[in-house]
């Protein structure tokens, strides 16, 4: 990923996010060296990842795709690249996800990810705040 592809990234974080990160925080990553990934067909950006790793963890902190190439395949190959790169870098990978994201939660357990944890009203939600469930994976 790179500042360039930034517009594309944005026009599908908006479309499937009720709260979708800002232009700013994607820019933020970038800068700060994480492991932010594109996936594209010949014209098109399909899906994204954005990971950092330090002191032997790794945190997928967002994994996206496209609302039309959803339910393919392309997240599952998504996270496994993403497993791979974290696996040079660290001995686990965490995330977080919105416990009503049911789909994304299947697709973590069937990806060999346990639910460690929760953290209480930890995302914006259209009423409030949404709890997170915490997912652990270990890399060895």
């Amino acid at each position: 990923m790179t500042e360039d592809d930034l517009a594309s990234v944005m026009l599908i974080e908006e479309q499937i996010y009720t709260h979708p990160w800002s232009r700013t925080i994607f820019s933020d990553c970038l800068q700060t060296g994480y492991e932010c990934r594109v996936y594209e067909d010949a014209s098109d950006i399909l899906a994204y990842s954005v990971m950092s790793a330090a002191a032997g963890e790794a945190h997928l902190l967002n994994l996206s795709v496209h609302p039309r190439h959803q339910g393919r395949g392309l997240g599952r190959f998504v996270l496994r690249r993403v497993i791979e790169q974290a696996g040079e870098k660290a001995d686990t990978l965490f995330l977080e996800v919105r416990a009503s994201n049911r789909v994304a939660r299947r697709l973590y357990e069937s990806e060999g990810f346990n639910e460690i944890g929760q953290r209480f009203n930890y995302y914006p939600a259209d009423k409030g705040r949404e709890d997170a469930l915490v997912f652990a994976r270990p890399l060895l």
